[in-house]
């Protein structure tokens, strides 16, 4: 099993990793308002999504700043690393505000970088 998750930080060097539980309203409702828009966006073409239900192995196959505790909770990562996160989903406008903020972090990454 080890090796399966060591493969998920391989696949692009950003993504947006959605963190879910079962039955999660929230989530649901981030699916529906949400899920089929972000992959044709400009956020969604440069870090795909990938959604984990949360347990303790789906968060050490990244490296987190600190656990992920509520769902749904999106985190940014670069080559395997955090560079923000969204708690909660209050709405598509709440989550696009925020996302964009996310997405300029990882312009300054991208920048530092070169």
């Amino acid at each position: 099993m080890l090796l399966v998750w060591a493969g998920l930080t391989q696949g692009f060097a950003a993504e947006l990793v959605m963190y879910e539980r079962p039955g999660c309203p929230w989530c649901v409702r981030w699916h529906k308002e949400v899920g089929s828009i972000y992959p044709k966006t400009p956020e969604g073409e440069r870090a795909p999504l990938r959604a984990l239900m949360l347990d303790r192995q789906s968060q050490t196959a990244y490296r987190l700043k600190e656990p992920v505790f509520y769902t749904p909770t999106f985190v940014l990562v670069e080559k395997g690393e955090e560079i923000g996160r969204i708690t909660g989903y209050m709405g598509d406008d709440a989550f696009w505000s925020l996302m964009k903020m996310l997405a300029g972090k990882l312009d300054s990454v991208d920048q530092a970088g070169k």
